[in-house]
């Protein structure tokens, strides 16, 4: 499997790409890949450890002659998130990615994510260890767990672990930039155990379905204007009410990190309300695929007849509040930076959504480059959801990291940039959870910036990655290495 990844060049970073394609690893399954490269640093002779959390970490002296150098830290995730196309049987737990070279330049995965992010990252880490014909000064490669789903890793790092200086971030995904800050975030949970009641003989069931978005990152790709199915969904039941419509059940998107694709909820309503419920329905997709026209042009809605399953459906009471908190929950952008021109500062995404027999469920992730608009947002959630009588829980924050334009180590990249590819690279902060921030906060004194290959339409399954912009990324890589380790000299 995957073995065309050989013809590409370089090909030692590309067949440690191939080895991650064969190895599961969607977040929280990381441990087989951690042993499949446990054994590799062991036959390199590279020293290896884990700390407590898992996270894996491989060393490498420096050459001989560059003893006197910074230690210089490669860091990558090892897990990938995990999205297929509706219909794909694949099991992320079990299956390789099966992976092709398109004629335009790109490589892609099959109605699955690529796992480019960060597998070409932690491939690029290997492949610097693998390199004895480059000098270099003291290395240590750090391999994170979990970041797709919790930052788990990076928030549970070991203090007093790491012994470089200087951290080179392999996650960002656009070629010709270098990352110096990126934004915080934290998870909103919401749950409530909702009141039901029983399905009336007047009462028909319909199954509301909306499906054919794209799907993309809820950070980096939130301010362009994609649809976001949880939101679009409940727009469109808040404009059934007048058909007088209780929920049965719900579900919609599958990470809180991405953007959902695809909404399905099963609803009552009484026959005679059928068809306006219907027409309704009709109009809306017309409206809503106007509004996406040349954005998000796939957008699919349809409303069929179901059968209702346990025979309960929300009270009226219940559905009409669910429905409106939802309607009302900050979704999207939610502000631009004043600071830094075309960057969004704070902004929210309703991830997964799901009600059940009663049982709703929200995981919203919300993010900001400040920290007190994160804790911000996440209060308003809080607020809002409390309301309706929900309980809600704010976990798994995470700081931002705030940029060091004035390090030597940017002064180095950015020369490098211009030697090796002519142009100057620009100077970016990102709107998503880069693990910088976590990592600054346990370790104060390090200097970080980040860079990678050209991907795009990270965490959906148009995940891709431009093949000439990764020999650029390992080109700079190398020459990076390198030159810090002349200060060893």
């Amino acid at each position: 499997m995957n073995e065309h990844l050989e013809r590409l060049e370089p090909q030692p970073l590309w067949r440690h790409f191939r080895t991650l394609c064969n190895t599961p690893r969607p977040s929280g399954h990381e441990a087989a890949l951690v042993a499949v490269l446990e054994q590799w640093a062991e036959a390199r002779g590279l020293a290896h450890d884990r700390d407590a959390f898992g996270n894996l970490r491989l060393r490498k002296p420096a050459t001989p002659g560059c003893e006197g150098a910074p230690g210089v830290i490669l860091q990558a995730h090892l897990d990938m998130v995990p999205q297929a196309n509706a219909g794909s049987s694949h099991d992320f737990t079990r299956d390789p990615i099966r992976t092709r070279i398109g004629d335009d330049g790109w490589l892609r995965a099959t109605d699955t994510t690529l796992g480019a992010d960060n597998g070409l990252g932690a491939a690029a880490a290997l492949a610097i260890l693998e390199d004895d014909t480059l000098a270099h000064g003291p290395l240590e490669a750090l391999f994170t767990l979990e970041e797709e789903t919790s930052m788990g890793g990076a928030l549970n790092l070991a203090e007093g672990w790491l012994a470089g200086r200087l951290l080179l971030n392999l996650d960002s995904e656009d070629r010709g930039e270098v990352y110096i800050g990126c934004a915080g975030g934290a998870d909103v949970v919401v749950e409530a155990q909702l009141p039901t009641a029983s399905i009336g003989e007047g009462e028909a069931a319909m199954r509301l379905s909306l499906t054919g978005l794209r799907g993309g990152h809820s950070g980096m790709d939130i301010h362009k204007g994609l649809g976001n199915a949880n939101r679009l969904l409940v727009r469109v039941l808040r404009a059934l009410e007048g058909c007088e419509v209780r929920l049965v059940d719900y579900h919609g998107g599958t990470l809180r990190n991405a953007l959902p694709r695809e909404a399905f909820a099963t609803l009552v309503l009484p026959a005679d309300q059928r068809e306006a419920a219907l027409a309704r329905v009709a109009a809306l997709e017309v409206e809503l695929r106007a509004e996406l026209a040349g954005v998000d042009d796939g957008l699919a809605l349809a409303l069929e007849p179901a059968e209702p399953g346990a025979g309960e459906a929300l009270t009226a009471q219940a559905s009409h509040l669910l429905v409106a908190a939802l309607h009302a929950a900050p979704c999207g952008v939610e502000r631009m930076s004043s600071e830094v021109s075309g960057v969004v500062e704070t902004s929210n995404n309703l991830g997964v959504v799901s009600l059940e027999a009663g049982r709703f469920h929200l995981c919203a992730l919300v993010r900001s480059l400040r920290d007190s608009a994160t804790a911000d947002l996440a209060d308003r959630f809080k607020a809002l959801f409390e309301l309706i009588g929900a309980r809600v829980r704010v976990e798994n924050a995470y700081p931002g990291w705030t940029p060091q334009p004035d390090s030597d180590l940017l002064v180095r990249f950015r020369r490098l940039h211009r030697e090796r590819l002519g142009s100057d690279p620009a100077v970016k902060v990102i709107h998503a959870g880069l693990e910088c921030g976590i990592l600054g906060g346990k370790y104060p004194a390090l200097e970080m910036i980040s860079f990678g290959p050209l991907i795009r339409g990270a965490h959906s399954p148009d995940e891709r990655v431009e093949i000439a912009s990764v020999a650029e990324f390992w080109d700079l890589l190398r020459a990076l290495v390198e030159d810090l380790a002349r200060e060893g000299q």
